[in-house]
């Protein structure tokens, strides 16, 4: 074989190693999720959306991880507590949560409130594992929430003084809670193969789904069949979910969850220029100042702290020494 097809077939194990590719391609990802949810608000209900989701995911899945599953099927069982867990929290809840606050909100506010996850994340981490977050690493996210917010307010005081919040807003920081909750505990996932793991928690999350959706489905609330609407579905199912979730998973379990949160502060960035991108819309110098900020954080989240070298008095002198001296 070739060097440059060796390369090549290195390059997915070396992209496996990679946090910060991965991070922010999950982040790339959950930033169409937001604008397509919000697209399809008046013709998917969002339990109809987040329940067809999961099932596509699951099922996208579940060919991967046919092989693997075989073999974790025991230690899943025996972890089942914490997979339920992690299932409510980063499936069940958190995707519901979500598109229903988009049906009250738009898809640039959705984006931007994602950009609070980084310090929920570290408020979960300090209060179920008692963490206390590091200086450089809390002034990294202050200045990427600094550029957040510029965006936010088109570089505007008049606009940060104007702010409010909307029921749509709530639920989608609700969902935004119950992720950050999801990123904190998944230390203590099952130690499976990475498909195992994201088929175990697509399964259950559409099966904790599945009696809401059939009440939805009976309260009159039917997703309308169309070809814009079936693309949506298989956005959600393959981009947001089989592939985001597998490429943050695989970064958190590398740097960790309050470094890898960081990189959702990407959520708005992308969702920025897609909105420009596909939605035609207008990008703005705030719109730049904003990003940079937030790239200064990312790179200030991404170093790693030095350990602190204290200064040790020299070892007194041996016996033996002291006879060699004589």
């Amino acid at each position: 074989m070739s060097l440059a097809g060796e390369r090549l077939l290195s390059m997915p194990v070396r992209i496996w190693r990679m946090a910060p590719f991965l991070l922010a391609a999950a982040s790339l990802f959950w930033a169409g999720n937001a604008i397509v949810g919000r697209a399809v608000h008046a013709e998917i209900p969002p339990v109809s959306l987040a329940f067809w989701r999961w099932t596509g995911a699951f099922l996208v899945t579940l060919p991967f991880a046919w092989e693997p599953l075989g073999n974790d099927w025991p230690i899943l069982l025996r972890h089942w507590r914490s997979l339920v867990v992690l299932s409510i929290t980063g499936i069940g809840l958190f995707n519901t949560l979500f598109y229903r606050g988009l049906d009250q909100t738009t898809a640039i506010n959705g984006v931007l409130l994602q950009s609070t996850m980084p310090l929920m994340i570290l408020l979960a981490s300090a209060l179920i594992y008692r963490e206390r977050p590091g200086l450089s690493q809390t002034i990294a996210i202050l200045i990427s929430l600094l550029g957040v917010l510029v965006i936010t307010v088109h570089g505007s005081i008049a606009r940060f003084a104007a702010l409010s919040l909307n029921p749509g807003d709530v639920w989608v920081l609700a969902a935004i809670a119950s992720y950050a909750l999801y990123s904190s505990l998944l230390r203590s996932r099952p130690p499976v193969h990475p498909m195992s793991f994201l088929a175990a928690s697509f399964a259950l999350g559409a099966l904790m789904l599945l009696p809401l959706y059939v009440a939805e489905v009976l309260s009159g609330a039917v997703a309308r069949v169309t070809p814009g609407t079936l693309a949506a579905f298989a956005y959600v199912a393959v981009m947001p979910s089989f592939v985001a979730y597998l490429c943050f998973n695989r970064g958190v379990e590398l740097i960790g969850s309050a470094r890898g949160g960081q990189y959702i502060h990407l959520v708005p960035v992308f969702g920025v220029l897609l909105a420009v991108i596909l939605l035609g819309e207008r990008l703005h110098l705030f719109h730049l100042f904003g990003i940079a900020l937030i790239a200064v954080g990312l790179a200030l989240a991404a170093r790693r702290p030095r350990p602190m070298q204290r200064h040790r008095p020299p070892a007194p002198p041996s016996n033996l020494t002291m006879r060699r001296e004589r």
